[in-house]
């Protein structure tokens, strides 16, 4: 009988322990509630369900905005869906879809360095937000990318932030399937996941599609992708991606040593594919990992404490500091209480 309540009372105490601390977190968004831009939306995604929410402002967790790079995952999730069926290799040439890029002697690069901007095309340091472009087609912005685009380094060599990288990725599938990327967005990743408030396409049908950058959606909706990582690459009990395209994407492409350009707000950060190393585990693996846009939108996955969120917003009057995302992360791992190595 002692036994019997012993167990009764350590697994009482087990669930008391790993309830999540929702108070904590509300204060310290509310907190920050200014310093996020005033209109926020907020999602919590834990043990197979969404945790917890806040709104503030104007925003909720339906209001659709732009989400800038944030917009890179979701292109290296798209791409992934390829590799995994075959149909493509992270370690292709670009040229062998693109021969242009072998006629200007950027025959190198590969779809893994376009995944984790190794490409050496030489960029703008500096992301502008929501830069409205100049091209029609992404077919005609990645062959000026081949054609007018100088080298700046060797391909595989250094790390510098661009859009490059992943628009060039996202033509190359529109090769393969001579389908548009906003197409095969959704009939892969958002009409699977239930992101109906995600899209891609451009108001103005006028400007090429930007696999980089060009993604509106809302809380709502990324919180879903979010989820699907988390759990391994299933949703609602539907397999997106594989086990092994998700360790892929989760895991540390690019070490910080080798990231010659970064913005502000991730330098000193390792890299993973469409996704910034937040921290790692005692053998450098990645256990924490976002894809913050610099418009102030953050989606975090922690693979360690298991869970998923989101910060929702569009701040322009400068740009984010680090330190205010970690803080709302430090609140979330207190509130759950989870030791991790």
């Amino acid at each position: 009988m002692r036994i019997i309540v012993l167990l009764v009372f350590v697994l009482w105490s087990s669930v008391i322990h790993a309830q999540l601390d929702t108070s904590a977190i509300s204060s310290k968004l509310s907190q920050l509630k200014d310093k996020l831009g005033k209109d926020v939306a907020f999602v919590l995604y834990k043990d197979g369900k969404v945790a917890y929410k806040k709104e503030m402002g104007k925003y909720n967790i339906k209001t659709q905005e732009d989400i800038g790079a944030s917009s890179q995952w979701l292109t290296a999730a798209l791409v992934m869906t390829y590799v995994q069926e075959g149909k493509l290799s992270l370690d292709d040439k670009v040229s062998k879809y693109i021969p242009l890029f072998e006629k200007y002697y950027k025959g190198y690069i590969t779809i893994r360095h376009c995944l984790t901007h190794f490409t050496g095309i030489k960029s703008e340091q500096g992301i502008k937000l929501f830069q409205k472009s100049k091209f029609k087609t992404l077919d005609e912005e990645v062959a000026d990318y081949a054609s007018k685009k100088d080298i700046q380094t060797n391909a595989g060599t250094e790390f510098r932030y661009s859009n490059m990288g992943f628009n060039i990725a996202g033509r190359v599938i529109e090769v393969i399937t001579k389908k548009t990327f906003d197409r095969l967005m959704q009939d892969r990743i958002t009409k699977p996941l239930a992101m109906k408030s995600t899209t891609f396409t451009n108001e103005n049908y006028n400007d090429a599609l930007d696999p980089s950058t060009g993604a509106k959606s809302t809380a709502g909706d990324y919180i879903n992708f979010l989820a699907m990582l988390l759990n391994k690459g299933t949703f609602n009990n539907k397999q997106i991606l594989s086990e092994s395209s998700v360790a892929t994407l989760l895991s540390m492409q690019v070490e910080a040593s080798q990231v010659k350009y970064a913005p502000k707000i991730a330098e000193g950060l390792s890299y993973g594919m469409g996704d910034w190393v937040l921290e790692t585990n005692s053998k450098g693996v990645a256990t924490a990992v976002a894809s913050p846009s610099l418009g102030g939108t953050w989606p975090m996955i922690d693979v360690c404490r298991q869970y998923a969120c989101i910060v929702f917003t569009k701040e322009q009057s400068g740009e984010q500091t680090r330190q205010l995302y970690m803080d709302i992360k430090g609140t979330i791992d207190e509130g759950i209480n989870a030791a991790c190595d």
